[in-house]
């Protein structure tokens, strides 16, 4: 892989890292109490900012492999289902055991982007917040992989 490449992904992997530690006090507390309308607020947009996130490590790894780039209106769901190897090399990135789970911080993403505050429901946001770590990990876990995987030296069969 491209050192430039690898270190645009790093980037957006240690703003991701940066973003989830530093409002670990918000994921704490949503653990265990009911958040008041600003801790959902804020927790939105936890949850706005971390898709976005994990969406711009994709577009740089496909941007690498020359992959064709959706642009339609329905482009978040094509890259999604690109990351899960629905793309013209069928390279997957992301495991598809996280692929559910994802799937669900995709469309509260598009949610956000049309809602207001007053339209936030705790009993959607709630799991996502609860388990947003635990995909982050296996997440970067996969990225992380995909990335050492293609620094391997190609062979050719013979």
């Amino acid at each position: 892989m491209d050192d430039n490449v690898k270190i645009k992904i790093e980037h957006e992997i240690s703003r991701i890292e940066k973003s989830l530690t530093d409002v670990k006090p918000l994921l704490d507390l949503c653990k265990i109490k009911e958040p008041d309308i600003i801790e959902i607020t804020a927790a939105a947009q936890v949850l706005h900012s971390f898709y976005n996130g994990v969406e711009s490590v994709i577009v740089l790894i496909f941007k690498y492999l020359n992959e064709k780039l959706p642009n339609d209106f329905k482009w978040h769901k094509t890259l999604f289902e690109m990351a899960f190897g629905n793309n013209s090399r069928n390279i997957k990135i992301i495991r598809n055991d996280v692929k559910k789970k994802l799937e669900k911080y995709l469309l509260f993403r598009h949610f956000i982007r049309h809602a207001y505050s007053s339209e936030l429901d705790w009993n959607e946001m709630g799991p996502l917040i609860k388990e947003i770590e635990d995909v982050w990990e296996i997440i970067k876990t996969d990225v992380e992989l995909f990335i050492k995987i293609s620094e391997m030296p190609q062979r050719s069969l013979p």
